[in-house]
């Protein structure tokens, strides 16, 4: 069993509204998926505030109600308490425990992971892949195709790597692809709805969303030819109100497409069950 898991930040459920990008005209993979395989699952954990990244997904990546164990929701990079929940027993750690295979395919533009070690801050997924090294991704593999960058296109570094050349977003699908073909589990995060819902463009947000939804229906075909599950979530809501800056306490999209569609999705209510749901489906 092969699972690629795409982690979208910032997107959660509303209806339709003037104000909501998420919507078939803008992202018709993405509400298709929506549509018909996701369940809505809740991002606000039972404590007051608005949900935040770095406790939600905290929560995500080692199923621990991590807002309820700090107190609060934490925003931004997860402090030193945080960071102990997360390197304690982490996703990666669980599945390399069990002899499965990790890859995170976001590349981090160093030369080796151990520079990544030596950074003040540091954001959960940074902190749960140095638990495991082997999963980190480089420079040298986004030159060779073998790595992604958090934009898709890679034109945010074209003023720091002019030598790596833009491509558009179906050629990371299909990059993407072949990492999760060596791997039995793959992550890719992608940040930037988050960053557009923050900042109340919505012609911004729209452009982040349609060029999400070339590279997730690019890579959906190639999932469902392959045999893969293909799971996706956020951490919490924010661009599907372009008219309020901050996070939102919607319920998040919480979507299985393949294989393994029922027995993942059935189990997840909330954040905290997303780790040990994709534990639970490699042991069967």
């Amino acid at each position: 069993m092969k699972i690629v898991f795409l982690f979208i930040d910032g997107v959660g459920l509303r209806p339709p509204a003037v104000d909501n990008p998420v919507n078939p005209e803008v992202c018709p993979t993405l509400c298709r998926l929506i549509e018909r395989h996701s369940r809505p699952i809740d991002a606000c954990l039972g404590v007051g505030g608005l949900p935040q990244s770095a406790t939600g997904q905290a929560t995500m990546f080692t199923g621990v109600n991590c807002p309820k164990a700090m107190g609060r929701h934490c925003e931004g990079f997860p402090g030193p308490s945080l960071r102990r929940i997360i390197e304690d027993n982490n996703l990666f750690l669980q599945l390399k425990r069990m002899g499965r295979s990790i890859r995170f395919a976001d590349a981090y533009l160093v030369d080796t992971p151990d520079e990544l070690a030596d950074r003040r801050y540091k954001s959960v997924t940074t902190v749960m892949a140095l638990t495991v090294p082997e999963s980190i991704t480089t420079t040298d593999d986004l030159m060779d195709d073998r790595a992604l960058m958090q934009d898709l296109t890679r034109e945010t570094i074209q003023d720091r790597y002019p030598d790596i050349r833009v491509i558009p977003p179906q050629r990371a699908a299909d990059h993407l692809f072949s990492i999760a073909r060596e791997y039995d589990f793959t992550l890719y995060e992608f940040f930037q709805t988050d960053v557009s819902g923050h900042s109340m463009d919505y012609s911004r947000a729209c452009a982040v969303l349609r060029t999400y939804d070339r590279f997730l229906a690019s890579l959906v075909r190639f999932t469902e030819a392959a045999g893969m599950t293909l799971v996706m979530t956020a951490d919490h809501g924010n661009i599907e109100s372009m008219n309020d800056r901050g996070h939102t306490r919607n319920p998040v999209p919480f979507i299985v497409f393949g294989p393994r569609e029922k027995t993942i999705r059935d189990r997840v209510e909330s954040l905290a069950d997303v780790s040990p749901a994709i534990v639970e489906a490699f042991k069967e």
